[in-house]
């Protein structure tokens, strides 16, 4: 089975994220942080008229990507896609470019993306989501996975998704415990993952509500999932693969004091890689401030005052004083 060969059992697998995962990001992350086993692009949306150019469907996964064979090969191409989309010669064109992984986004809950019957929508409409699958199945020889939720208004159709999704030719499911009503409220429900592990014969990632080591260790032993995908925890942790496969042997054992410590530590080299990935891709210093300040969301949570924190960060005017913020943090730890 592709998927089994490309991704081992047990592994961390960065998620696809609109706005987040584009190559520079993803480029950052790989130097700094190369444990997490699978990275993805964030999705091309397929247009209902019309194609798009080969140069862009290149520019969205990114040439320095496609050139670097180790990061290529780690690397899925999401699409966002509907039953009266232009499908098929995009699926053609991304095989002919040389992608040999697509990915279809069936979990976005964005309000814009379902009204055009795109994304979670789908898994309230079975038989638009079949001609989809089937769009791109027939047209596509390579690695075909799909992140999906557990429904859209409700899990009514749960195992048949699944199972639809398994006999139309997806090799592997990311499955998200909420359904598209809920977004992101209350807890992701993970035994929808430990059902659909039992319910399908191809690989099932668990997704969801894991925001630290100890979650992702639950989750695994939970579920009996494949692998685990970290959306806004690998926001909030960016290193959280690395902290993983340094302790997984003694999960249990890491405490709280050791944990801000890495965090402290990987700050500075993550925002230093992400500055030089994305002035390389011709970002300027506003650009990049607002995208430093994007990336903030999250990361400060665990620090006792991480409100206060982030606000400063958060309130920074300039590039500079983002950075001089930073500095601030090693020097007066925690």
């Amino acid at each position: 089975m592709r998927y089994v060969s490309k991704i081992p059992r047990g592994s961390l697998l960065f998620a696809p994220m609109e706005g987040i995962t584009d190559e520079p990001y993803r480029m950052a992350i790989q130097e700094a942080f190369p444990e997490w086993q699978y990275l993805s692009t964030d999705f091309l949306r397929i247009p209902t008229q019309g194609e798009y150019s080969d140069k862009l469907v290149m520019d969205h996964f990114g040439q320095r990507t496609f050139l670097n064979t180790k990061v290529k090969n780690k690397t899925a191409y999401q699409i966002l896609t509907t039953a009266h989309a232009n499908t098929a010669p995009h699926i053609q064109r991304i095989e002919k470019l040389g992608f040999d992984h697509i990915d279809i986004n069936l979990g976005c809950p964005s309000k814009k993306v379902n009204s055009n019957k795109g994304g979670a929508y789908l898994l309230g409409d079975l038989p638009s989501l079949k001609k989809v699958i089937s769009d791109i199945r027939e047209n596509f020889s390579g690695l075909f996975t799909a992140k999906i939720r557990v429904g859209f208004r409700d899990d009514n159709n749960f195992f048949d998704i699944l199972k639809m999704l398994e006999d139309e030719g997806v090799e592997a499911i990311t499955l998200h415990g909420r359904t598209r009503d809920q977004m992101y409220e209350g807890r992701a429900n993970w035994s929808y993952i430990k059902q659909a592990v039992k319910a399908i014969n191809i690989p099932l990632i668990g997704n969801g509500d894991c925001w630290n080591l100890f979650d992702v260790e639950k989750m695994f032993d939970e579920t009996d999932c494949h692998g685990v995908m970290l959306g806004r925890g690998a926001l909030k942790t960016p290193w959280l693969a690395t902290l993983f496969e340094e302790n997984k042997e003694k999960i249990y054992a890491v405490n709280e004091e050791y944990l801000l410590f890495e965090r402290q530590n990987n700050l500075d080299y993550y925002f230093y890689l992400l500055e030089r990935n994305y002035l390389k891709s011709g970002l300027d210093k506003e650009q990049l401030l607002r995208r430093f300040k994007a990336f903030s969301r999250y990361i400060f949570d665990d620090y006792p005052n991480g409100d206060v924190m982030r606000s400063k960060f958060l309130r920074s005017r300039t590039l500079e004083e983002f950075q001089e913020n930073l500095n601030k943090i090693k020097v007066n730890p925690i």
